[in-house]
């Protein structure tokens, strides 16, 4: 007797699929066709491949969720289109000498934040000017002489780990920012700052997004990011193991791990959390303690030689 296959998906006491007994075994002809496509349809909505490619997608949206605010600010800033707009609202309005300002480092976990104060001139146009966080080492390298060579004036400042420490992150910015405007030989009647507004008596535009939108912001974010790069890869040398000189003090895993296992050094920000929760600090740098020593003697000399 010839054996008929059994559809294993099913109970083997029943060949039809639970889709047809709903709906009834499909017909065969024209007049079954709308009957036999539906059967068809909905037999597809509950087999496996359905099932795995809402999985896939699930998964999809689980990675989108994983991308880091920074990847996806950057992809915002990407988007954006730096330009003279926002300067020549200034000039429009009777202004003179419009200057950018600009900070970097505040994210960092080492070493100081820095500015930087541009005024650039109106009758000069520097092309490439953006956002330094968008550009590489190279161009903006090649950037920052240009602008320090072409500027009506430009000023930079920097506030140290031990102020940072003392009075927060945002207020070391602010003073940052407002040092290096004091410095610019020439003052400027209009500012245009990156999202706040600093103490120094003029008209000034908060600007969000600022550094990406604004040519004289975006100049000084340039030379100031070459500034403080520069400041920091100067210290790769005595700490060699926290790669300073590729991560600038940014949290990457690699500085991270590096501070759960040997701790701070004196320059990093104890106020930053992957720094205050790392283990022991690191000890102090020889010539540190030698300062410290020359300053105890100091203090006993001038004890020995006060009479009695």
């Amino acid at each position: 007797m010839q054996k008929h296959p059994v559809n294993l998906q099913y109970p083997p006491d029943k060949l039809t699929s639970p889709i047809e007994d709903r709906l009834g075994a499909a017909i065969p002809g024209s007049r079954g066709r709308a009957r036999n496509s539906q059967i068809a349809a909905l037999e597809s909505k509950h087999s496996p491949v359905p099932r795995r490619a809402a999985k896939s997608k699930k998964a999809a949206r689980e990675a989108e969720e994983l991308v880091s605010k920074a990847t996806l600010k950057l992809r915002l800033l990407k988007r954006l289109k730096c330009t003279l707009k926002y300067e020549t609202l200034a000039w429009q309005a009777g202004a003179k000498l419009v200057a950018g300002v600009d900070e970097v480092g505040r994210g960092s976990l080492f070493g100081p934040v820095v500015a930087a104060a541009v005024i650039l001139d109106p009758a000069y146009r520097i092309r490439g000017l953006r956002d330094s966080k968008l550009l590489d080492r190279e161009r903006r390298e090649k950037l920052a002489p240009r602008i320090r060579e072409h500027s009506l004036a430009w000023a930079i400042a920097a506030v140290d780990v031990s102020t940072i420490d003392q009075i927060n992150i945002y207020w070391a910015s602010k003073r940052a920012m407002e040092d290096a405007v004091a410095k610019l030989t020439s003052r400027p009647d209009h500012l245009l700052i990156d999202a706040l507004r600093i103490n120094f008596d003029c008209v000034q535009t908060p600007i969000i997004h600022g550094d990406a939108l604004s040519a004289s912001i975006a100049a000084a974010s340039i030379i100031a990011k070459v500034e403080r790069d520069a400041m920091v890869s100067a210290w790769d040398p005595v700490y060699p193991e926290y790669g300073l000189a590729s991560n600038k003090g940014y949290s990457t895993p690699k500085h991270l791990r590096i501070l759960r296992e040997k701790g701070p050094t004196p320059l990093h920000r104890l106020s930053f959390a992957p720094v205050w929760t790392s283990s022991a600090p690191q000890e102090v740098l020889e010539f540190m303690l030698e300062q410290e020593a020359a300053a105890v003697s100091d203090e006993q000399l001038e004890v020995i030689s006060q009479p009695l």
